[in-house]
This record gives structure tokens, C-alpha cells and sequence, in this order.
């Protein structure tokens, strides 16, 4: 648990920033690009060290593609038609989105019992952020919905291949990026528009922080601590973003918070927490 919250942590930042400094200014196809080919970089001295598994190297690059790769280039783009609160707001969902695949993954069925935490930590964080949405506000749903589906996919899809597999989860990580580029990388060159690359040191800095640390650091830790817990705390802790990301944006830009809301808010995303924490399921407890 301990590492999503260090994670949490490092993300907050990235709603502010790309916000306020990349959206609009920097093309998306070619921001995602480049945070995945740093965070590739990053990796790819560790793909050397030791071989994968061709079977396990092909998965994670499947999964890198539609966790990272095809979720960015969905979510920058939402950008372009909300602001960063209402990305916040739309990204509500995910631990439900998180849970219906568990249970289809595990289950090949449903349990509404099970989904409980994650519309608890829907709720708190509707009552954090909920706002009268703007004129693109059907668009920029789609958007984020899409970009939460498929974050949602990858996580348990990472988690369910992981669990009792011996093989070395750093060696191989890179894998997951190489999908994630190959993805970002026809995006760019079918849609990017080389015109609004960074044209920055700000800009330049960004990206490389965004790629070395949020990217290549983050989802490593990220997917290495979804398979230390349960699938409903996993769900859960999907949410804790968006009061992080609300106080980081507070922080630095003294964007306006209700904190009647914010407190009420995430008061009942500690409660779905508490609850996803008593609802290990036996079968999870014996492959971790």
C-alpha cells in the first residue's frame, strides 16, 4: 500500500502540469511520445541484463500499450476540452471500472458486494469535485472514460499476470514500455502536428520529468504495489488522486477549493478504503 501512496504523491503533480504548461501548447501525440520513449530508456538497460520470456515480453507489451500508450494519447487530448478540475471530476470511475474487470477476469461474473468500495470511492469523489460541466463537456467525458477503461485494464491485466510468476518484475518492465512507444509512436506519425513541439526549457523539463519519474518510475511502482494488495484497495486507491491532485493544484496555482466538500469528500474515500482493506478474498491472500 505504502507504494500507490508514494505514487499518488509523485502523480498529483502531472494534472497541474500538464494543465497549465503542456495542454495546448505542446502537440499530445508528440508529449506522449516522448514520455514514453524516456521512460523506455530508463528501462532498456535492464532488458539486457536478463532475457524474458518471449510470451511474458509480448503480454507486457500488450498490456503497455493499452495502459499507457493508448490512455495518454486519450487523456492529453481531454485536456484540450476541460479544465484540469473537471479531468479530476471525470476520472471518478475508475475504481469501478478496476473492479468489473477483477471480477470478469477472475469471476467470468459480476458481484455487485464486491463493487461496493469502488462507488463508495466514487462518491467521495464526486462530493470533492463535482462542478457544473462547460459546453465540451460530452467530448471531454468520452475522452477521460476512454483513458480510465483502458488504465483500469492494464492495471489488473499487470496484476493477474504477475501473481505467482517468479520471473523478475525489473528486468522485464521495460517490455511494458516498448508497447507503450509503439503506440505513441503511430500516433505521432499519423496525427501529430510537428508544429507545436516544446519550444521550452519549461516545456523540455516537464516532459522529462514526466517521462523519467511520473512515467518510467511511477507505473513501475505503481504496478509492482497493485500486486501487493487486493483488487478492491487497488480500486480504491485509483481515486486518492484526485484530493491529492485538488491540493497540489490549491498549492501551486491557488485554484479555488470548497473545503466543506473537499473534507466531506475524502472522509468517505478513506471509508471505502477501510472497507476494500477487510475484503481480501482467501484465494488473493495465498498468491501474494
Amino acid at each position: 500500500m505504502q507504494l500507490l501512496f508514494w505514487v499518488t504523491l509523485i502523480w498529483s503533480f502531472s494534472f497541474s502540469l500538464i494543465g497549465e504548461f503542456l495542454a495546448g501548447n505542446v502537440d499530445p501525440y508528440i508529449a506522449v511520445g516522448s514520455r514514453m520513449v524516456l521512460a523506455l530508456l530508463l528501462f532498456a538497460p535492464f532488458l539486457l541484463l536478463k532475457p524474458t520470456p518471449i510470451k511474458q515480453a509480448m503480454a507486457l507489451a500488450g498490456i503497455g500499450a493499452v495502459q499507457l500508450g493508448l490512455m495518454y494519447l486519450l487523456f492529453y487530448h481531454s485536456f484540450l476540452y476541460l479544465s484540469v478540475a473537471e479531468v479530476l471530476l471525470f476520472t471518478i470511475l475508475t475504481p469501478v471500472y478496476v473492479t468489473i474487470f477483477d471480477q470478469l477476469w477472475r469471476y467470468r461474473r459480476i458481484s455487485l458486494g464486491w463493487v461496493g468500495p469502488a462507488v463508495l470511492a466514487v462518491l467521495g469523489a464526486l462530493m470533492i469535485r463535482y462542478q457544473a460541466p462547460t459546453t465540451d463537456f460530452w467530448l471531454g467525458l468520452a475522452l477521460v472514460q476512454g483513458a480510465n477503461i483502458c488504465f483500469a485494464f492494464g492495471q489488473v491485466a499487470y496484476r493477474q499476470l504477475t501473481l505467482g510468476n517468479s520471473w523478475q518484475q525489473s528486468h522485464s518492465f521495460g517490455w511494458f514500455f516498448v508497447g507503450a512507444s509503439l503506440v505513441a509512436a503511430i500516433g505521432c506519425g499519423l496525427f501529430a502536428d510537428w508544429g507545436k513541439t516544446p519550444s521550452s526549457s519549461i516545456e523540455w523539463l516537464i516532459l522529462i520529468w514526466l517521462g523519467l519519474v511520473a512515467s518510467g518510475v511511477g507505473y513501475w511502482l505503481w504496478n509492482a504495489g497493485a500486486r501487493k494488495v487486493n483488487a478492491q484497495q487497488l480500486a480504491v486507491m485509483n481515486n486518492l488522486l484526485i484530493p491529492a491532485g485538488l491540493l497540489v493544484n490549491f498549492a501551486l496555482w491557488q485554484h479555488q477549493v470548497n473545503w466543506w466538500q473537499f473534507t466531506a469528500g475524502s472522509l468517505l474515500m478513506l471509508l471505502s478504503l477501510s472497507w476494500a482493506k477487510r475484503m481480501e478474498h482467501p484465494t488473493e491472500a495465498t498468491t501474494r
